[in-house]
């Protein structure tokens, strides 16, 4: 089908006829599916100084329990992506959220580092398949503007993962210990699928299924990474993101260490930061509607690359209002462009969406994977390098996308 192009600037294919509403319930549950790897991501940093205690480990050691989270998401997504094609999002939503309370398990009775990285692998195994079939489902449902209103309004409400988790694992950790953070993220994730069970279930009709073979999800991921519209945008977001993934894994050392916060203190911070992707999650939809989704995407990538920079030009033991300013403007920044960019790049890939929505979350997890990893290894100073991470990240995304919108604008010409 031919693409066609809507007032938000947002392009999209093999589109469905009609748009259903888009009902609170419905971005609930989206949201939830797609926080609920986030959540048992942040929710533990807090808690890293008292595990590092019990286990006997240092806090940068621990930081494994991040990357191995992070590289086996990234995986598994491939797998899951085209089998949802094939089978349905219903049956591998599920089965991923009962492998994830599995991994809750042994990562909440671990007694070691190793047991808790299995723990951790474990759970990134299962959850990947709500998160990645968040994007699909989105995509099932809806097209155009819709599309990009409904995964801004998941974006706003998944970011009360990241945002308050943090508190609620601190909160936990002083009262209750770590332990009772795997249990709360178990309960969760039993709590999403009943949910999802009850409001959606399956959107992925039989008619539009195809058959998987290897070879041919190899062929169709090839041709997913070769084709413009889909690798440009999508390495943008997985750029952007993986940005704002570093600044989790640094900020125990900044806000901590740096700055003198306590980890209730950390946790209030954290829950602080959800309005500024709330505002800017509300003001995306009609900005592009106003002036396009390539010019506020650009935009957005731009304004996370200044919030990057202040970190390279300021102290290297920075105060919380320096540190705070620099956060609240990549955050803006991340808010406006990564809902726009994701439609952006989910449109046009509507009989594959499942397909797409894994790619796209393999190059997020892979890039955050990779960043988190050089946060750990590297020996400047926890500022300079999260502000080198960020700044070098959104560079290079501000560069794809722009280079993107060049090439959308000369097909338009011919």
């Amino acid at each position: 089908m031919k693409t066609q192009s809507y007032s938000g600037g947002i392009e999209t294919g093999d589109q469905i006829s009609e748009n259903p509403p888009l009902t609170r319930k419905i971005i609930v549950l989206l949201a939830g599916l797609s926080a609920i790897g986030t959540l048992s991501t942040n929710i533990i940093l807090p808690a890293f100084p008292e595990i590092a205690e019990q286990l006997g480990v240092s806090a940068r050691e621990l930081g494994l329990t991040l990357s191995s989270f992070f590289i086996t998401f990234a995986l598994a997504q491939l797998v899951v992506g085209p089998l949802a094609d094939r089978y349905g999002r219903k049956k591998l939503i599920l089965v991923g959220l009962s492998i994830f309370i599995v991994g809750t398990v042994v990562g909440g009775l671990a007694g070691s580092l190793e047991t808790l990285i299995i723990g951790r692998v474990i759970q990134a195994l299962g959850v990947c398949a709500a998160a990645v079939l968040a994007r699909a489902i989105a995509r099932d449902l809806f097209d155009g503007e819709t599309l990009a209103r409904a995964l801004s309004l998941t974006v706003i409400a998944t970011a009360a993962a990241p945002g308050f988790s943090p508190l609620v694992g601190s909160v936990l950790t002083t009262t209750l210990g770590w332990r009772a953070i795997f249990i709360l993220v178990g309960l969760a994730a039993f709590a999403v699928a009943i949910f999802y069970t009850a409001t959606l279930g399956e959107t992925h009709p039989n008619e539009r299924r195809a058959p998987v073979s290897i070879p041919g999800v190899i062929v169709a991921y090839f041709r997913l990474a070769v084709n413009g519209k889909f690798i440009l945008p999508a390495l943008s977001v997985s750029l952007l993101m993986s940005g704002l993934f570093a600044s989790f894994g640094a900020a125990p050392a900044i806000l901590i260490k740096g700055i003198g916060l306590s980890s209730l203190q950390v946790g209030f911070y954290f829950a602080a930061t959800v309005f500024v992707v709330f505002g800017a999650g509300m003001a995306a939809p009609p900005l592009a509607r106003r002036y396009g989704a390539q010019i506020i995407t650009s935009a957005g990538i731009l304004t996370a690359l200044l919030g990057g920079g202040m970190l390279l030009i300021g102290s290297e033991s920075p105060g919380l209002g320096w540190y705070s300013l620099s956060m609240v403007m990549y955050l803006w920044g991340m808010g406006l462009a990564n809902p726009l960019g994701t439609a952006i790049t989910m449109g046009p890939f509507g009989k594959q969406a499942g397909l797409a929505s894994a790619l796209l979350g393999f190059l997020t997890m892979g890039a955050a994977a990779i960043t988190t990893w050089l946060g750990s290894v590297l020996t400047f100073s926890a500022v300079t390098t999260l502000g080198g991470i960020q700044t070098t990240a959104c560079m290079i995304a501000l560069l794809l996308f722009l280079l993107r919108g060049k090439s959308m604008a000369s097909l338009s010409q011919k």
